[in-house]
């Protein structure tokens, strides 16, 4: 089933390379995080979900509002996800995680979930490479977000500090 839901995601955006690259990305670190951190299955799927539909909303963000930032996309992607995830069969409980978190991804003080924690740390591993952050981000993001053992030693390998 996430194979499937992998296909289509890389069909949805068809075209942009950037964005199937981002999420595939995503979704690699958030595997790798949630397996290293020893999670149990069902979390594990609810999560590779997640993660490769983070970001749905954004070319419909951008052809309805002109941008896409993170608010507009909690916003407008979680109706999206629904109707892919129900054209897929996957179970309602499922579904109705994945869209929260896709209406959370972006919001970074209530986070209420492993499945949530990795999620963000994923999207951050990739956006701070991605976005050319700073050092001081980097390692002010590593301080404020990253909270997994696994997460933080991913970054701390990744950026060397």
């Amino acid at each position: 089933m996430i194979n499937k839901l992998h296909f289509e995601m890389i069909m949805l955006y068809s075209g942009d390379a950037k964005r199937i690259q981002h999420f595939c990305k995503v979704h690699s670190y958030a595997k790798l995080i949630a397996e290293l951190e020893n999670v149990d299955a069902d979390t594990l799927f609810i999560l590779e979900a997640a993660a490769l539909t983070h970001d749905i909303g954004i070319h419909y963000c951008e052809e309805k509002y002109g941008e896409c930032n993170g608010k507009l996309q909690e916003k407008e992607g979680p109706a999206i996800a629904k109707r892919l995830l129900a054209k897929l069969q996957f179970e309602d409980r499922v579904s109705e995680r994945v869209q929260y978190l896709i209406a959370h991804h972006h919001t970074y003080d209530a986070i209420d979930g492993i499945d949530y924690q990795i999620l963000v740390e994923a999207d951050f591993l990739v956006n701070l490479y991605e976005d050319r952050l700073s050092e001081q981000a980097i390692e002010h993001a590593y301080r404020e977000i990253f909270k997994t053992d696994s997460g933080k030693r991913i970054c701390r390998e990744m950026y060397h500090f």
